[in-house]
């Protein structure tokens, strides 16, 4: 567990150098020496503060799951919908060393419990968010059912982008195409969607 009164700075310093050096190296290789040196600390620092590198490798990936949430939620159930998709493909999901380090951690979430549980709270927090959206435009197991495959279009669309050449261009398509789907799957259902079609 991270020690009380870490300097936030510091804090994020390590947070990342962590994400550089597990997208240059990986997460099996990736050393609290490497992260140390990366981040000009010394290894003491990260085993003071954080334990261990378990610990620091964690808090990285609560740092990433962070960026995932809705701060300002708005009102609009639609444009909820859409900020959704907008968070999913911000840049900072799209970045060269986030989407290797995402890479790394989902692979080794097969493996880590800790790792596992985290990946689970992100896969339900994401269709909470999508599902309590839906539920205030259609029926309940519409809604359940727009939820489930709009959290799985993120998902495979920023997988298939991650893993593109052209990752700039291929993030760009991919978030129209889960914002079309939306805006289709309401339209399916007979909700005026068109004040959504603005944010595309």
């Amino acid at each position: 567990m991270p020690k009380i009164g870490m300097q936030p700075v510091r804090r994020q310093q390590l947070i990342d150098a962590t994400i550089e050096v597990v997208a240059e190296v990986g997460l099996k290789s990736a050393t609290i020496s490497l992260i140390a040196k990366k981040a000009g600390l010394s290894s003491g620092i990260i085993s003071h503060y954080f334990g261990g590198k378990q610990a620091l490798i964690e808090a990285t990936v609560r740092y990433l799951l962070s960026r995932l949430k809705l701060e300002q939620s708005p009102a609009d159930p639609i444009e909820r919908l859409m900020k959704i998709v907008d968070l999913n493909f911000a840049d900072i999901q799209q970045s060269l060393p986030s989407t290797k380090t995402w890479l790394s951690f989902w692979g080794e979430s097969m493996h880590d419990a800790d790792l596992s549980r985290l990946q689970e709270v992100n896969k339900r927090r994401l269709l909470t968010n999508l599902r309590y959206s839906y539920r205030q435009l259609l029926p309940r197991e519409a809604a359940h059912d727009a939820a489930q495959m709009t959290a799985a279009l993120i998902d495979g669309f920023w997988l298939r982008s991650a893993l593109s050449l052209r990752a700039d261009r291929g993030f760009d398509v991919a978030k129209d195409y889960c914002k079309n789907f939306i805006l289709d799957t309401l339209r399916l259902h007979g909700v005026d969607a068109d004040s959504g079609g603005s944010n595309l």
